[in-house]
């Protein structure tokens, strides 16, 4: 019997970063995930102050990202962490702490070439913000994209301007436009991530994101279901009034990750469905599932409702 495949020749219901990768790269590429020592505009004054109310980035740094560890030295301990399972693997040197174009050109500069001097270095993946996006930046990406990969990931968060004052993001929607396209026009990779679940937003705030995200120049998202995370300003909010937030129990948020996909488009490639901080930090929800069992979730969902990524557009 013949394999089905779905938008794109794809045997999954979803258009697959794995699988992605895989044609991008030949043999294994693992992102090492780095700290650079950079801020962001909401923390030092020029956009806000206090950073974004649900931001605790321990939440996303590995052990082995340590600041008072030098770039080279934050590589060595990542590709020490990977490289026993592949030995063969490449890697990407992934500048995820805060906003990773935030500084002057020639500390960027220094930055990302002291990350790709390691030889198994082969590219550079960029989490940044809108509006850390000055045309001097972009020109040093484009330069760095001609001699290696690079992508931008662009923390839009939600396309709700209620949403981004109340977690006090310190940029609009129409910034976050504004830099997709940017990106898009120097032939730049790029990812957006959004959260769902943040307060004040509903089903139809959700299900119009990927509406709106498919008219976009979007290459892939990641989707993060809220967590509320110990340290941080939404921790606090969430303890003096817990009603006015909806924290998703894991089959309500695979079920509206199911209709999100069927609104998004199948030309922009999924990298993951949820968040998963260390249960230490983690207030709630906490499902105590693996990513890879949250995605069988998903996958079981839709092959059950016969559906796929774009059905519904």
């Amino acid at each position: 019997m013949p394999v089905q495949k779905f938008p794109l020749g794809s045997e999954k219901r979803y258009n697959d970063y794995s699988a992605y990768f895989r044609k991008r790269f030949e043999g294994r590429v693992q992102k090492i995930s780095l700290d650079a020592g950079f801020t962001c505009p909401n923390r030092d004054g020029s956009r806000g102050k206090g950073g974004c109310t649900y931001c605790n980035n321990k939440s996303f740094n590995p052990d082995y990202c340590r600041i008072e560890q030098n770039i080279s030295a934050q590589i060595l301990k990542g590709i020490d962490f990977f490289s026993g399972k592949y030995p063969t693997m490449r890697y990407l040197a992934y500048f995820q702490a805060y906003s990773n174009t935030y500084a002057p050109v020639e500390i960027l500069r220094h930055a990302y070439e002291e990350a790709l001097s390691h030889p198994e270095v082969i590219g550079l993946v960029i989490a940044t913000r809108p509006d850390c996006l000055s045309e001097e930046v972009l020109d040093l990406l484009s330069e760095f994209s001609e001699r290696c990969y690079v992508a931008v990931e662009l923390g839009m968060e939600s396309m709700n301007e209620a949403t981004l004052r109340r977690i006090n993001r310190g940029h609009s929607v129409q910034e976050s436009v504004d830099a997709i396209h940017r990106i898009a026009e120097r032939r730049i990779d790029n990812c957006v991530h959004l959260i769902l679940g943040l307060p004040g937003e509903e089903d139809a705030d959700f299900i119009g994101m990927a509406k709106t995200i498919s008219g976009l120049p979007v290459q892939s998202i990641k989707l993060h279901q809220l967590q509320i995370h110990k340290g941080t300003a939404m921790a606090s909010e969430y303890m003096i009034n817990p009603a006015a937030y909806n924290l998703f129990e894991v089959e309500q948020y695979a079920d509206l990750v199911v209709r999100f996909l069927e609104n998004l488009s199948p030309d922009i490639i999924v990298q993951r469905f949820v968040s998963s901080a260390p249960a230490g930090i983690v207030i709630g929800p906490n499902w105590g599932l693996k990513n890879y069992e949250f995605v069988a979730k998903v996958e079981k969902l839709m092959k059950e409702r016969d559906t796929w990524q774009g059905k519904l557009i």
